[in-house]
């Protein structure tokens, strides 16, 4: 096993801490009622934006700075499932909304 680098470690657990803290956020919001419905689903969008954001940097190293072929076709990637998994969310639950008449 190879050993890693200090700065490794410390990536990682600063991409941990930003990820737990991004997870509880909402969780936090949707038990405790502390906002409107609208405003809680606004925060948790972002929330689950900036969580991919930091996936993508601490845990999967993915520069934004240099963009190399690899780390572009990564990124397409990750806004072609985003879309798919946003998009047929939203399609599902428009169609069960008229569907039930609501």
């Amino acid at each position: 096993m190879e050993h890693q680098p200090p700065h490794a470690l410390r990536s990682y657990l600063i991409g941990f801490v930003l990820a737990v803290i991004l997870s509880a956020v909402p969780f936090w919001l949707v038990y405790t009622h502390a906002l409107p419905p609208q405003r809680t689903l606004l925060v948790i969008g972002i929330a689950a934006v900036l969580q991919v954001l930091v996936h993508l940097r601490f845990f999967l190293h993915i520069n934004f700075t240099t963009t190399p072929r690899e780390n572009i076709l990564a990124l397409v990637f990750t806004c072609l499932l985003l879309f798919i998994m946003v998009g047929g969310s939203f399609w599902i639950m428009f169609d069960l909304h008229s569907r039930m008449l609501i």
